[in-house]
């Protein structure tokens, strides 16, 4: 195994992690954003109101998400899987 190969390896690694955590991050940004926004115009700091959303937008996002990220992760299983034989010679 060369060092190429190890930095490949490693390099899709973060590409795949940072693909699959991106539309979970993103709906966790634009929520929050929009219930800082609300506390501002409305003057109510209520810690649970940053919070509860948050987690319930994550948890939608998560359940329409998934078959597209569980696919995602299968695909690069299988291909390191099928390279086996390519990173031992």
């Amino acid at each position: 195994m060369t060092q190429d190969m190890v930095v490949g390896l490693a390099r899709n690694a973060v590409e795949i992690t940072l693909l699959i955590s991106l539309p979970m991050l993103g709906l966790g940004l634009i929520v929050g954003l929009a219930v800082s926004i609300f506390q501002a115009v409305t003057q109510i700091q209520e810690m649970t109101l940053t919070f509860v959303p948050k987690i319930v937008a994550v948890l939608i996002g998560l359940l329409l998400a998934f078959p597209w990220m569980m696919n995602k992760m299968v695909d690069y299983t299988r291909d390191i899987i099928l390279n086996i034989p390519n990173f031992i010679r």
